[in-house]
């Protein structure tokens, strides 16, 4: 089994990354390293500069991940700023901005890999697209990755993440496994190996 390190604190995401990589025979070695965070909202940069800078801290193969969320009503926002968002306005102050407008939204992830035998790291990267709920619905889950799942509901679906039982949630995510980022990776990374 090939191991590769993940460099981050977020362990939703860890959890997440890990069931989707050990099915390609890859172990995830969490690594808890609190990253640089480029202000910049693209997310490749974003990536580019966190594996770079896990690469140098661990110094064996590593992925580090960022993601964004995005509302297309607010041109966007809050694109890559969706922690210092949800420090300040929160998931309240996100509903406020969308009243009366257009509650269509995605998640934007991008993986980013380096080790020593690349002149610079590769990106995997995928969207989930969704809508916007009226208010907050379901509960936190030490599995989950951000509160906004309190409010994202994933198209063509009536809950938010945080509504679904834990069955929903991972039947969910093996659905979306087909075409994420983390596949993506896993195909590519298993043909390197090979």
């Amino acid at each position: 089994m090939s191991q590769i390190y993940f460099a981050t604190t977020n362990k939703g995401k860890v959890n997440s990354v890990s069931s989707a990589l050990s099915k390609y025979g890859i172990e995830i070695v969490h690594y808890p390293l609190e990253l640089p965070e480029p202000r910049s909202d693209d997310l490749r940069e974003i990536a580019r500069e966190k594996v770079l800078f896990a690469y140098e801290k661990i110094g064996k193969p590593c992925i580090a991940l960022d993601s964004g969320f995005y509302v297309h009503s607010l041109n966007g926002f809050p694109k890559a700023f969706v922690n210092f968002v949800l420090g300040t306005i929160g998931i309240e102050g996100i509903l406020k901005l969308v009243d009366g407008r257009s509650r269509d939204c995605e998640f934007r992830n991008c993986l980013s890999y380096f080790d020593d035998s690349r002149p610079e790291p590769d990106y995997f990267e995928s969207n989930v697209e969704g809508l916007l709920s009226d208010f907050p619905r379901g509960e936190m889950r030490d599995y989950y990755w951000s509160k906004l799942f309190l409010v994202f509901i994933p198209k063509n679906g009536n809950k938010t993440l945080a509504e679904l039982t834990f069955e929903e949630y991972q039947n969910w995510r093996k659905e979306r496994y087909k075409d994420s980022f983390a596949t993506k990776f896993a195909e590519w990374f298993s043909k390197k190996e090979s």
